[in-house]
């Protein structure tokens, strides 16, 4: 987690001064306000305590356990004032007519409350109640003389796992795999980010993964989490063997890790070439993948299967690429930033590509972002249920015949 020390210091101060208009509120507005008032004063000296920790709790020196505790923390506090500023807010607005003279209107200040109930509500039903409850999404694919055999061919994609929120837990894990493994794939394919900052985080779950099954295989690449580098190692010494126990994990459960490679799935004479790149990104994420050498001919008239962790790379070497000929990329990393309401989420002021189908101004190069399975961060999905997608490929002549 990465929540800067200005950020939080910023929250603490605007978060001070809302329980501030709330505590004086109280004692112009209520006939017995002094119950409700050491009740304000009380909750905001617990919030604060809570804040404070959240602040101190070591988030990369720590062990798995305290990360967990500092994100509980913290998103117990901003369920906590996420609600209260917006009935702040709502009361402001009420509060306008009474600088001309006028009353204040009332029902401004009912709705306020009311919906940060309900914000309030619905931040804990999304870290308790939905963010298991997983969500198949389909898709057909349209592959320009896609071979014969791969006509109808069932691609299965999760993402973003995040084991280490989940501790010792295999419960959603296992949900997960059931769920991957019930759709009936040809593959399954993972598009990073399974760990959040080291290789322990995948003990407990590599029997459960190793359960994925699929005819031709199950297959990962790596996101920017999976790299150690949200963590501080003792030496680049211990570093490197947080990855060398990752790669065992990988063996272990029996997935193909693509580390700027290609591997072709065979159908008889027919053939599919799947590339996967190491974690290829925009700032501040390290590049660590080449497409080059996972494939050094991207234009040629192979159907190719692309696997890169961020969406922004399809959008800088993809999109609008003509000579890159990929029938289709998958990706992950955007989560939604586990909020979507509606199809409407903030990650799209973030990213172009945050979630769902795109393709380039052609029509072409399509790209799927797979909103994830896991949570950082926020250990809350709000909408953005975890995802599972399931492609089907179909074939077709761009010449009509």
């Amino acid at each position: 987690m990465r929540a800067p020390l200005l950020l939080l210091l910023t929250l603490l101060i605007v978060n001070t001064a809302a329980d501030w208009y709330i505590y004086f509120q109280i004692g112009r507005r209520c006939r017995r306000p002094v119950p409700w008032e050491r009740l304000q004063l009380w909750g905001s000296l617990v919030c604060l305590l809570v804040l404070l920790a959240g602040i101190i709790v070591p988030a990369k020196s720590g062990g798995n356990e305290v990360l967990t505790l500092k994100m509980w923390l913290l998103f117990s506090y901003i369920s906590l004032y996420a609600p209260k500023m917006l009935a702040v807010i709502f009361d402001l607005f009420a509060s306008v007519p009474r600088l001309f003279g006028k009353k204040r209107i009332r029902i401004l200040t009912r709705t306020g409350i009311v919906l940060a109930i309900a914000l309030f509500i619905g931040f804990w039903w999304g870290a308790l109640v939905n963010r298991f409850s997983i969500d198949c999404t389909r898709q057909e694919i349209r592959v320009k003389n896609l071979p014969h055999s791969f006509d109808g061919y069932r691609i299965v994609q999760f993402s973003d796992l995040h084991s280490g929120t989940y501790g010792s837990d295999t419960t959603f894990v296992s949900n997960l795999v059931n769920s991957l493994n019930a759709c009936r794939p040809d593959i399954i394919v993972f598009t990073g980010d399974i760990v959040n900052r080291s290789a322990e985080e995948i003990k407990p779950f590599i029997q459960t993964l190793g359960r994925l099954n699929a005819p031709d295989g199950v297959y990962a690449i790596l996101g920017n989490h999976d790299y150690g580098d949200y963590i501080d190692w003792d030496s680049p010494v211990a570093k490197a063997a947080n990855m060398d126990s990752l790669y065992a994990a990988y063996r272990r459960m029996n997935i193909r890790l693509l580390r700027n490679e290609t591997r072709w799935i065979r159908h008889g004479s027919d053939s599919i070439a799947l590339i996967g790149v190491e974690n290829i990104g925009d700032p501040p994420f390290p590049v660590y993948g080449s497409l080059t050498k996972a494939y050094p001919d991207i234009s040629d008239a192979n159907t190719k299967i692309l696997l890169t962790h961020n969406p922004a790379h399809w959008v800088d070497s993809i999109a609008g690429h003509h000579r890159a000929n990929i029938a289709l990329t998958l990706s992950g990393h955007t989560h939604a930033m586990q909020i979507s309401i509606a199809g409407v989420s903030p990650a799209a002021l973030r990213y172009k590509t945050w979630g769902g189908l795109y393709t380039d101004n052609d029509g072409e190069r399509p790209l799927y972002v797979n909103i994830g399975a896991g949570t950082v961060g926020m250990p809350m999905r709000l909408g953005a249920t975890p995802e599972i997608t399931v492609f089907t490929l179909r074939s077709y002549d761009p010449s009509g015949k």
